[in-house]
């Protein structure tokens, strides 16, 4: 019996190490592809893609406020969350020149959920 508990501990043991692992590991990557796919201007996005991984859990943010308009577009162009309510017309703003300008938004750049897909694939992968 005692030969049982010893091998059950184990094998409970490593369950948990390759779980930590595999959580790890899909962190890494959806930190790595998000930071690969966004578009670099300033770098200022990019910098901003965080994680955070301890154990059992883990959390891969974007701080930049800005990134949602990159990944659902602006304007005309507006779409996922908040796109149908999205400013549908062109507007006019003053540039930093000095200059007035007209837009009719930006197109989706996404970046997010590509990398979200590639992460999950791995996940289920990993513990299928």
């Amino acid at each position: 019996m005692k030969d049982l508990v010893t091998a059950l501990q184990a094998y409970s043991d490593r369950t948990k190490e390759v779980a930590e692992q595999g959580v790890s590991e899909t962190a890494l990557i959806l930190d790595t592809e998000a930071s690969s796919r966004v578009k670099v201007d300033t770098g200022m996005t990019k910098n901003s893609i965080q994680s955070d991984i301890g154990g059992l859990e883990a959390s891969v943010s974007v701080g930049a406020y800005w990134a949602v308009f990159l990944e659902f577009g602006t304007g005309i162009y507006a779409t996922g969350p908040g796109g149908s309510r999205a400013k549908k017309i062109p507007w006019t703003y003053k540039g930093d020149d000095g200059r007035w300008y007209t837009t009719y938004g930006m197109v989706a750049q996404p970046f997010w959920y590509p990398s979200i897909d590639v992460a999950r694939k791995f996940f289920n992968n990993y513990f299928s």
